[in-house]
């Protein structure tokens, strides 16, 4: 497969309502693992689209070398399908049955093909998966999301594909999921496209590929590799920056200086005339000789101040904007000492089943302590942080004077009709106007932005929404409850919610299989839930 690729030439793709997403795009993807990466809404899965065809650009090709597969970050799969049928193996498996049986009709033996050896090779690849012990007949409805994902990857693999195309494929799943697709993925010989946020998973790419203004740029290497790369781009773009701002202010005083010069002059050679005595016809001509040298003069310096300005702007657009959030959030201080929560003997039942295992589980949370909460998907930790919220009665329980704030996988904290402005003055209805406005535009919503209805917000900015009126609420919470944080997030979402999250001084719970996050953010607790025990892991990742 190693003679895989993808070529695009001179793609141009528009929505409906005329807004282009893509202009002239031409690049190619060779064999290898290739991670895309560009912020929400610059049209990554727009381009995986195209190339696997659900879509057709207004102008331009693509070309796939070989076969294709591809996982998009939505399945559109019914609940009520059997693994045979998302598998796509159902008709072979009919088939195989019914010779099995005695039916020796031609029409099975058409079906089967060159496929009679589909049961191990799909069992084998399931088994890579995690899912070796699933039977072909069991309905979808009753996995979790992340193995309905590793079922979408299963079936894509068993088409023996050349060309990959994956959407965010570790979204929901656990670690163990996340580490067996890392293994599947390690062995691809063909040509691999991926778009993720999943930083562990863009570390094992060949190369990254970054969508960025409307253009394909590839970097050599891994995404510390790219962002090794981006950072002394940006090194290199701050100083030529400097330099040209430098520039400018040199150009703007040799010109003013070149003005001082020649008002200088005139003023002397008026005054030298005058005391020469000469005629007027020579006096005018000398005159007009020495203002037409003042102005050449004044041309030069202006055409050289107006170049300084244009290589000025010219370093501007090469100079990223990082869009940091910086905070300070003091009333989220939590003592050292203090007891937040402290559940004792906890027990949940839903569907006729206990969450824990014998007596409960016992859980406290001390001080400013940041815990990573970690399991297999399916476990209960969403559950869990449920019954710390207070929503689940989960038996003996007590929580500390002070405001617990919950954010839920969906994000539905604010109301979606309202401004991002009206949210935060709900949340915060003590807060002057102007500092609210401030706040806004350090959570990075400035300009109409702030007026704009949370329900049309992209999901990094309903995110920064939602942290602004969160941490500072009256009063301010000092327990962060936080479920799956990063999913569906962009690389530049992340971060701000890593610089959020750094400042937060309170304690916090959060449930994440993202290990870079988890460093990032500073754990220094960890707990892990499966098979229906709590189990304290220290802080080491597993």
């Amino acid at each position: 497969m190693s003679d895989a690729f993808v070529v695009c030439s001179n793609l141009s793709f528009s929505w409906p309502d005329d807004t282009p997403v893509f202009q002239d795009l031409s690049f190619s993807v060779p064999a290898g693992r290739t991670g895309l990466v560009a912020p929400n809404g610059a049209g990554k899965s727009t381009l995986l689209r195209l190339i696997a065809g659900e879509l057709a650009p207004a102008a331009g090709s693509v070309t796939v070398g070989g076969v294709l597969g591809y996982l998009p970050q939505t399945l559109p799969l019914a609940g009520g399908l059997t693994v045979a049928e998302v598998l796509g193996i159902a008709p072979v498996i009919r088939a195989l049955d019914a010779i099995e049986s005695g039916d020796a009709s031609e029409e099975h033996f058409t079906t089967i093909g060159n496929d009679w050896d589909i049961e191990e090779r799909t069992r084998a690849q399931l088994d890579r998966l995690g899912l070796g012990d699933v039977s072909f007949d069991r309905a979808l409805h009753t996995f979790s999301g992340g193995q309905v994902v590793s079922l979408g990857l299963a079936a894509q693999l068993l088409k023996r594909p050349d060309v990959l195309l994956l959407d965010e494929p570790t979204n929901n799943l656990d670690l163990d999921a996340r580490h067996q697709l890392y293994e599947v993925l390690e062995g691809w010989g063909g040509c691999l496209l991926l778009v993720s946020h999943d930083r562990a998973l863009l570390d094992r790419m060949d190369r990254i590929a970054e969508l960025h203004q409307g253009d394909l740029q590839f970097y050599g290497g891994n995404f510390t590799a790219y962002e090794e790369a981006v950072k002394v781009a940006r090194e290199v773009a701050e100083k030529n920056v400097r330099n040209a701002e430098q520039e400018v202010k040199r150009e703007k005083r040799e010109l003013q200086q070149a003005r001082e010069r020649a008002e200088r002059r005139a003023s002397n050679a008026s005054r030298n005339l005058k005391n020469a005595g000469l005629p007027k016809i020579f006096a005018g001509t000398m005159k007009r000789n020495a203002q037409e040298s003042a102005g050449k003069a004044n041309e030069t310096h202006t055409a050289r101040v107006s170049q300084a300005k244009a290589r000025l702007d010219e370093a501007g657009r090469a100079l990223r904007d990082e869009q940091k959030i910086t905070l300070e959030l003091p009333g989220t201080n939590v003592p050292a000492g203090r007891t937040v929560f402290l559940g004792t003997n906890m027990q949940v039942h839903y569907g006729g089943r206990a969450l824990f295992t014998g007596e409960g589980a016992d859980l406290t949370i001390r001080g400013p302590e940041r815990i990573a909460l970690t399991g297999p998907n399916g476990a209960g930790k969403s559950t869990l942080l449920r019954v710390i919220n207070g929503e689940l009665d989960g038996g003996q329980t007590r929580r500390a004077d002070g405001r617990v704030a919950y954010l839920s996988q969906r994000l539905d904290l604010l109301d979606l009709d309202r401004t991002v402005a009206e949210n935060l003055a709900a949340f915060a209805p003590g807060m002057p106007q102007a500092q609210r406005m401030n706040l806004l535009a350090r959570f990075l919503f400035r300009g109409s932005r702030i007026h704009l209805p949370v329900g049309v917000l992209s999901g990094g900015e309903r995110l920064r929404a939602t942290l602004a009126c969160v941490l500072y609420a009256e009063p301010a919470p000092q327990l962060l409850l936080l479920d799956e944080p990063t999913n569906n997030l962009d690389l530049v979402s992340v971060a701000q919610l890593e610089s959020a999250l750094t400042a937060y001084e309170g304690a916090f719970v959060v449930v994440s299989h993202d290990e870079r996050f988890l460093t990032e953010i500073g754990v220094d607790r960890r707990l892990r839930l499966a098979e229906g025990r709590l189990t304290e892991l220290g802080t080491a990742a597993p």
